[in-house]
């Protein structure tokens, strides 16, 4: 199995078997749909439930931290917090230098709905494995999550000049 085929000139993916495609695809399929249904019946989008969801298992946390496990730009965690201080949904306070956010009582409880509905939707998508399948997925999703600073190192490419 390869992730190129070769035209007549040039290589290119193979999108049935290109991994990072395929994790890509899927997971924005399952957030566009997340976010809709998220914004539709409790008024926050993916990236807001995400944060919740973060805050609620780390409260008292950094945006830093947030983005540093979730894998949000620091300028989408910093306006999706914004928005969810304002409507009562997080709380701030300054410690030590840092900004601290937590789930407020109303966001606790805006996260246990939510949360119901997100785990419902992964039994759905799960649902056409297997028990050992699903273990294997999880360990394996887990491993390339932990494969990725060999990924990002820098490779040593040609410099390209600028675009005008």
């Amino acid at each position: 199995m390869t992730d190129a085929v070769i035209t007549e000139t040039h290589p290119v993916l193979d999108l049935d078997h290109y991994v990072p495609g395929l994790l890509t695809f899927l997971a924005n399929k399952l957030s566009r749909s997340a976010s809709a249904l998220y914004r539709k019946h409790f008024n926050v989008g993916i990236n807001d439930w995400r944060i919740m969801s973060q805050l609620a298992l780390d409260p008292w946390t950094t945006a830093a931290r947030i983005c540093a496990v979730i894998g949000i730009d620091k300028s989408v965690a910093s306006r999706s917090l914004a928005t969810l201080e304002k409507r009562g949904l997080v709380v701030a306070r300054d410690e030590q230098r840092r900004r601290l956010m937590a789930l407020t009582e109303p966001g606790r409880a805006l996260h246990d709905q939510i949360i119901a509905v997100a785990l419902e939707r992964e039994k759905r998508l799960l649902a056409c494995l297997a028990d050992g399948e699903r273990a294997q997925l999880v360990g394996l999703l887990l491993r390339l999550n932990d494969q990725l600073p060999e990924v990002n190192k820098k490779l040593d490419l040609p410099v390209r000049g600028r675009r005008a």
